[in-house]
């Protein structure tokens, strides 16, 4: 794929419309590749929107998604974790029976090659792949430091814990581009900084770039090395963190227009 800029995931003029309203409006941005960028916004300002919008979820009215040199508003969504994203969501959806290793497994549902007849057999390819698998599921777990909850079953677990299993199920597809929605939400600030870290210990060692939508300004400011922000559904601020969080438009969006760039750092979970 070629890239423009270093740009891995470009968004031109996304426009999403549910019958008369609009809740995308002519949205653009470029992600860089090996950086977390932030988008950003107030309730309601389309930032789930857009994340949907850019993994197929929601129709485009207008605009182009592209990774690399690549269209993906095109494709149909089962075909978008093939082209190297991968995603988590907003609200927890885990199968609360399966154990954390076979839900981190459902990631790999889409690198299988091996038929059933093979791996009835257990023939070397299946073997093989099984093995990878297996692998991959060990890292990724080790990565979140789930992995002495492998064998045990996702639905009793902490919701902090359960956020980690989701983040790892995303990361056993081996993406390119990571989308997070909302990742630390719900969670205490130990546990925010610590998922941080972690998420930025794989962007090192995995060679990923991540996109997150998240509400705590902490984290987004000491984390993001590119945010963008979202106000009604359209791009009010794009730039470094310590620039955006200055933007009097930012400012106002957040906290009206009285407020000070110091309050809009100390924001948390807005």
């Amino acid at each position: 794929m070629s890239e423009i800029d270093g740009n891995l995931l470009t968004a031109e003029g996304l426009t999403v419309r549910f019958g008369g309203v609009l809740a995308l409006d002519n949205v653009s941005f470029a992600v860089k590749r090996g950086t977390i960028h932030s988008l950003i916004g107030p309730n309601g300002a389309g930032k789930s929107t857009c994340f949907n919008a850019l993994t197929a979820l929601y129709p485009l009215a207008s605009g182009q998604v592209r990774l690399g040199g690549e269209r993906l508003d095109t494709l149909p969504q089962h075909k978008i974790v093939t082209h190297g994203i991968a995603r988590t969501f907003q609200n927890l959806v885990l199968p609360p029976h399966l154990t954390v290793a076979d839900t981190l497994r459902v990631g790999r549902h889409h690198r299988t090659r091996t038929g059933m007849l093979a791996a009835a057999l257990a023939l070397p390819s299946a073997r093989r792949e099984r093995a990878e698998d297996e692998r991959v599921v060990q890292t990724m777990a080790e990565a979140l430091g789930i992995e002495e909850y492998l064998d045990q079953p996702v639905g009793p677990l902490p919701y902090g814990i359960r956020k980690k299993v989701e983040i790892a199920r995303a990361l056993c597809a081996e993406p390119s581009l990571l989308l997070l929605d909302e990742p630390v939400a719900g969670m205490n600030d130990a546990e925010s900084r610590a998922l941080g870290e972690q998420i930025r210990e794989c962007r090192d060692r995995f060679g990923l770039t991540v996109l997150l939508v998240e509400h705590d300004m902490e984290l987004v400011l000491t984390l993001s090395d590119h945010v963008t922000v979202l106000q009604s559904g359209k791009v009010i601020a794009d730039g470094a963190p310590d620039v955006v969080q200055r933007d009097p438009a930012v400012i106002a969006a957040y906290l009206g227009t009285d407020a000070t760039p110091y309050e809009l750092e100390r924001t948390s979970r807005g």
